[in-house]
Parts: C-alpha cells; structure tokens; sequence
C-alpha cells in the first residue's frame, strides 16, 4: 500500500492535444511525433490513421475515442472525463485528433475541462482537412481574380440543421470549404442554385489524403448526382468556387460535355 501511494504520488499529470492530420501519417508534425513518444496514454479518434501509434511507446495505453460526426457512442463529457482521470492516475495524456485540435475539433472544450483539474496543457497544431486536403489536390484557397479570401464552414450545426453561415458564405466570391456537408448536398447545393451559382465548381474529396481518397469534381448544378453516381460518403469534404476550375478533373468534364452537346446538335 505504501508502495503504490509513492507511486501515485511521482505522477506529473499532463495532456497535450495533437492534431494528427487529414489522414496521411506522414502529415503529423514532428512536434506531434515527440509529443507521442513521451506519452503514458494516448486517446485518439475515428479519424486518426492508427499507424500513428508506432510513434508511442510499447507499454503507453491506448484509448479508442470514436468520435465520428455521425457516432454518439464517446460523447465529449465521456472523453473529457477519461482524458483527465488517464492524466491523474498515469501522468502524459496525448489526446490525439484528426486534422487541427482547434478547427471543428472542440479542442477548447478539453483544454478547459483538463485546466479546471490544475492540470497543463500544450497545443501541437496539426494539418487542417480544411486546408491540407484541397491542397493536395492542387485547389488553392485564393488565387488572382477567381477568389482573394475562403471560408471554412461546417455543413450542419450541433442540431443536425444547415448552419445559418452556409447561406451568407454563398452570397460571397471566396473559396467556401464545406466540412461534414456531404449528408446535406441536396440542400447545401440548393443555397448555392439560390444565389444564381448553378455553374460554380465544386469539388468533393472523400477520405482526403488516404489511400481510400476519392475525388468528384463538377459544377453545383449536378454535384448531387455525382456523388451518388460514385457513391461518396461521409468523411468528405466539399469545395466551391472558382478556382475548383484550376483542378485538371474540371477540364476533363467540361470537354466531356461538350462533346456530348455536339453529337445532341
């Protein structure tokens, strides 16, 4: 008994949030690749590619997390409670997340509820889907006249409704990247048709970065059928604006229909 209460006693309690990327491995930061190597826990995502455990060490416990946006089973006060009692009982926490811990990730909830306990905190920002992701695919966010700004929007509120944001970003010229939107493309695209932007380009990319990466490209008009026709799922991410039209899919497409027009004529 004396024995185990010294021991409980040397614990520094500690919990660092690591954004693990879009998916990629090679994506985590090497500030994130320290973090990890240093960890007595680590509670990680759904999202978060599992070869980033190599990176901790053998005897660290590991914490599946879910935390999907369609998965209720780990609620946030769940994780919150595991996050800090791993922190009190075993020192180094790393709770590691998918893309950024501060974009569409609650990280702030968890940095509060582990500071609420005295215990500290550190941020490795990690590579947001946001950003990374339509990079990747050599879309940029802002380019010469096509756009001078993007938003970063999410699909649905915490009510599982069309986030009132989606319809003042659609009356704008910027670069508008729809993250957990795909379940909503009838409606999202429905904003867009709304604004006269029928034709804009649209790009949908599927489990970004990953080798299961699937890309759709086409125009707001008939990106629903799209998806349907290549059956893409949640996660994605969507893409609209003008300089979807620099992705060589666009291109592709456009000169598709064209021909199919001539041969109708």
């Amino acid at each position: 008994m004396i024995l185990e209460k010294v021991q409980r006693n040397t614990v520094e309690p500690k919990i660092t949030l690591v954004g693990a990327g879009p998916g990629d491995p090679d994506l985590l930061t090497l500030k994130g690749v320290k973090a990890l190597a240093v960890a007595d826990v680590v509670l990680y995502d759904a999202l978060v590619n599992e070869a980033l455990l190599n990176h901790v060490p053998e005897n660290a416990i590991k914490v599946y997390v879910g935390k999907r946006s369609d998965d209720d089973s780990f609620s946030q006060k769940l994780v919150n409670k595991l996050m800090i009692d791993y922190a009190l009982n075993y020192g180094h926490v790393v709770r590691l997340k998918s893309g950024d811990p501060f974009v569409f990730a609650r990280g702030y909830e968890e940095v509060n509820a582990a500071e609420s306990y005295g215990i500290p905190t550190e941020i490795v920002p990690g590579v947001s889907s946001a950003l990374g992701v339509p990079g990747l695919q050599k879309i940029p966010m802002v380019y010469g006249n096509m756009s001078e700004s993007f938003w970063v929007v999410t699909g649905t509120n915490a009510q599982g409704e069309i986030s009132p944001d989606l319809y003042v970003a659609a009356k704008s010229n910027a670069t508008i990247v729809v993250l957990m939107g795909i379940e909503k493309i009838k409606e999202i695209a429905g904003i867009f048709k709304a604004e006269g932007k029928a034709n804009l380009p649209v790009a949908v990319i599927e489990n970004g970065s990953s080798k299961e990466e699937n890309v759709v490209v086409g125009i707001v008009d008939t990106i629903e059928e799209l998806i349907t026709e290549k059956k893409l799922s949640s996660p994605a991410l969507l893409v609209f604006g003008e300089v979807v039209s620099l992705h060589p899919q666009f291109n592709s497409i456009h000169q598709f229909y064209a021909i199919m027009a001539q041969e109708e004529y």
